[in-house]
């Protein structure tokens, strides 16, 4: 089985990037994030280990922090609905 290792520069939040390992069949194998608040994005880490992306993009899309119009797990709903645009156009 093959993996791809995706990486995403965020903005807007402590979480400075973030690195993503995605299968072929779309499943999170593996996550890193750089900067931010360690013990939650432990849990994301955690909890999204296993989910396919778009189940990701649909439970993390739109989160807010602090007021911000943007959160950790929000970008990382971007970085992976960038991925999948990108990946859909490179399979065209």
């Amino acid at each position: 089985m093959s993996s791809e290792v995706i990486e995403y520069q965020t903005y807007g939040t402590c979480c400075r990037a973030m690195r993503v390992e995605i299968d072929e069949d779309g499943t999170i194998l593996n996550s890193d994030f750089l900067g931010g608040c360690n013990g939650n994005l432990q849990g994301i880490r955690s909890l999204i280990a296993g989910m396919k992306i778009d189940e990701v993009i649909e439970k993390l899309k739109g989160i807010s922090c602090n007021g911000k119009p943007t959160s950790c797990p929000d970008q990382l709903a971007i970085c992976l609905m960038q991925y999948k645009e990108q990946s859909n156009k490179a399979k065209v």
